[in-house]
């Protein structure tokens, strides 16, 4: 949770000192300098000195990677992505659609990030939507959901920013099933392709992704406790 706190910081306040994130964070500035590492070796975070005109060597301050050049390990996963990609696709060519190559790379490296993270994407190309398990993080989400929803909506962003292509996150519905949520995406300058109703737009800020999710999971335990309590007719009713 601490490394979730920290990740959240970044993409807050790009571009801060170590000790400003680990403040921010609320950890020892030994602890975050840990968690920083990791981070920075998943590729998640680049670090990057600032020039201040003094002698000595010069502070280093962090943000999220939405380049990959920025970082060898996220440059990496995208080059692995698309290579796992297209010979999946080669394998299996109802798979490539009718998307253009790019977009499909897109969705390629988005697929690897969710899945490295226990997320279960299942895509639906044609209708741009990205099915997910709720996050492994849920037995603490109840405290710290803004942190944790407000963390794995813009890592999305920023995975599909990591490579040229037209997707953008447009959408997320925490939630649709009692183990499943969900995320839109479209193609700049179209409108999205799937019309499920509510959700919460991608740009929303971290208090209203934890308003939605906390609204959806309990209009879903709503739902269970009717089937529950009135069986068959209380299934048809949910």
């Amino acid at each position: 949770m601490s490394r979730l706190r920290l990740l959240h910081a970044v993409q807050r306040r790009p571009g801060r000192l170590l000790k400003d994130l680990a403040a921010d964070a609320g950890i020892h500035i030994n602890t975050a300098r840990e968690h920083m590492r990791v981070l920075e070796d998943e590729g998640l975070v680049a670090s990057a000195p600032v020039e201040t005109g003094r002698r000595g060597r010069p502070p280093v301050v962090f943000s999220p990677v939405v380049d990959a050049e920025s970082s060898a390990e996220a440059g990496r996963r995208v080059k692995d992505a698309v290579a796992r990609g297209e010979l999946l696709r080669r394998v299996q060519p109802d798979l490539r659609g009718s998307l253009a190559a790019e977009t499909l790379h897109q969705l390629d490296t988005l697929f690897e990030h969710l899945d490295d993270v226990g997320l279960e994407p299942e895509i639906d190309q044609d209708a741009l939507a990205v099915g997910l398990r709720p996050c492994r993080y849920e037995p603490l989400i109840e405290e710290e959901r803004p942190v944790v929803c407000a963390v794995h909506a813009k890592l999305v962003r920023d995975q599909l920013q990591q490579i040229d292509g037209p997707l953008e996150l447009r959408r997320l519905h925490p939630y649709v099933g009692p183990e499943r949520c969900e995320i839109v995406l479209g193609v700049a300058g179209e409108s999205a392709r799937s019309v499920r109703d509510g959700g919460v737009d991608a740009d929303a800020d971290d208090g209203e992704l934890a308003a939605r999710a906390d609204a959806a999971m309990r209009e879903w335990e709503r739902k269970s406790s009717r089937v529950l309590l009135n069986g068959p007719e209380g299934a048809r009713e949910a």
